[in-house]
C-alpha cells in the first residue's frame, strides 16, 4: 500500500513563498498502477520524488506498507529506497563506463545481497529484449534499448513501489509503445504499485486510474 497524506511543499524565495505542492493525498494498493499528467511546472516530478523518498516535504506524510518513509534516519531512508523503490527515469541515467548487465545489477551492490541476482538480471534483460547486449555499454545502444535497461534496473530488487518519470518523453511513438508495453507487463506480472509521470496522452490512456496536476493540487480524472 502506498498513502500520501496532504502533502505540501513550499520553497522560500526572495520573492516569497513558492507552492510546489498543496495538500496532495492519495491512495494505491499493491499492484495498483496510475498516471500524473499536467503541464510543465505543475508538481508531478515533485510529487514523485516525495513519493520515493528523495524530497521530502514541507508538511504531510508517504507510508509505504507500514514504513513511514520520512520517518526515517537518512542512512535508513537510503537503504529503505534501495530495498523497496525503483526509479525509471526519461533520460535513463545509466553509468556509462559500466556494462548493461553492470548497470542493471548496481542497486544489488549495497545491502543485504540477492544470491540470484546474476541471474535474475540476465532474466529481466531477456525480457526486455537485451540479452545480446548484456555486455555492451550505453553509448552502443539506442534510446530504446537504454530505457529498457533502466527498466530492468527498476525492478531487479523486485520493489514494492516503482516510479516513473517521462519514461517515453525521449522516445519516437514506436519505441514509446514498446516501452509502455514492458512496463505495463512487468509490473502485472510483479504486481508492484506503479506510479508514471508523463506529457503523453497516448501513455495516460493506459492506466485505469488517473491524476492530472495543476498548480500543485492533485484531482483524480
Amino acid at each position: 500500500m502506498l498513502e500520501a497524506q496532504q502533502l505540501s511543499k513550499i520553497y522560500k524565495t526572495s520573492a516569497g513563498a513558492l507552492t510546489i505542492l498543496s495538500d496532495v493525498s492519495l491512495t494505491l494498493a499493491a499492484g495498483q498502477a496510475a498516471c500524473v499528467t499536467g503541464p510543465s511546472g505543475s508538481g508531478k516530478s515533485t510529487l514523485l520524488y516525495t513519493l520515493g523518498g528523495l524530497e521530502p516535504p514541507s508538511s504531510g506524510a508517504v507510508r509505504v506498507d507500514a514504513t513511514d518513509v520520512y520517518s526515517l534516519a537518512p542512512p535508513a531512508l537510503a537503504a529503505f529506497r534501495n530495498r523497496h523503490i525503483g526509479f525509471v527515469f526519461q533520460d535513463h541515467c545509466l553509468l556509462p563506463q559500466c556494462t548493461v548487465l553492470e548497470n542493471v545489477l548496481i542497486p544489488t551492490l549495497v545491502g543485504d545481497a540477492q544470491d540470484d541476482a546474476v541471474e535474475w538480471a540476465k532474466e529481466l534483460l531477456q525480457r526486455v529484449s537485451l540479452s545480446a547486449r548484456v555486455d555492451h555499454r550505453p553509448g552502443e545502444l539506442s534510446g530504446g534499448e537504454k530505457q529498457r535497461a533502466a527498466i530492468a534496473r527498476a525492478l531487479v530488487r523486485h520493489p514494492k513501489l516503482l516510479l516513473c518519470d517521462e519514461p517515453t518523453g525521449n522516445l519516437d511513438a514506436d519505441t514509446a509503445g514498446i516501452v509502455a508495453d514492458l512496463l505495463l507487463q512487468l509490473h502485472g506480472e510483479q504486481r508492484t504499485i506503479m506510479v508514471v509521470v508523463t506529457h503523453s496522452a497516448a501513455l495516460a490512456e493506459r492506466f485505469p486510474r488517473r491524476w492530472s496536476m495543476q498548480n500543485g493540487t492533485l484531482r483524480e480524472q
